[in-house]
């Protein structure tokens, strides 16, 4: 190939990028950190007449080093809060968490010495789905936003 018709630079990482995006976008393993009452309404945005299969998010892991998606549902305590960061410790870079509930976005309105007043404090949070409890509607549209930030973000392959 003549030196005036090569690809420009970073042509193929951009692809790959864009490659790894869309896959990790459709691979969406979670790791379920319930602790409260929006427990049941997450459970029922799992169940079949929501189908989270159809997202590629329906297979929850049940250890934080096979997943890549922290769903923190319901209220943290100040004492489950170092669990809470060792658990996202444990999880393999890329890694998203979504703060499930009115409780474990802010405290809600457990506004006392004992619970965390939002969980951003412990962990960084990609995603807030506030709601007492969350309309399950609610939760797919975030899982959708959560997507496109996915796909989005670059693979640091190449760079």
């Amino acid at each position: 190939m003549p030196v005036d018709e090569a690809a420009p630079a970073g042509a193929v990482t951009t692809q790959l990028d864009a490659a790894l995006g869309w896959a990790r976008k459709y691979s969406i393993f979670q790791y379920p950190f319930v602790t409260a009452c929006c427990g049941m309404e997450f459970m029922s945005t799992a169940a079949s007449h929501y189908d989270l299969d159809r997202f590629g998010a329906a297979f929850p892991r049940f250890s934080p080093r096979q997943a890549d998606v922290l769903m923190v549902v319901g209220t943290i305590s100040h004492k489950m809060a170092p669990v809470l960061r060792r658990i996202y410790d444990q999880m393999a870079s890329p890694k998203w968490v979504v703060a499930f509930g009115v409780c474990t976005c802010t405290g809600g309105f457990y506004n006392n010495y004992a619970t965390v007043q939002g969980i951003d404090t412990i962990v960084p949070v990609d995603l807030y789905i506030p709601g007492c409890p969350p309309r399950p509607e609610m939760v797919l549209d975030g899982l959708v936003k959560l997507q496109a930030k996915i796909q989005k973000q670059r693979s640091g392959i190449g760079s």
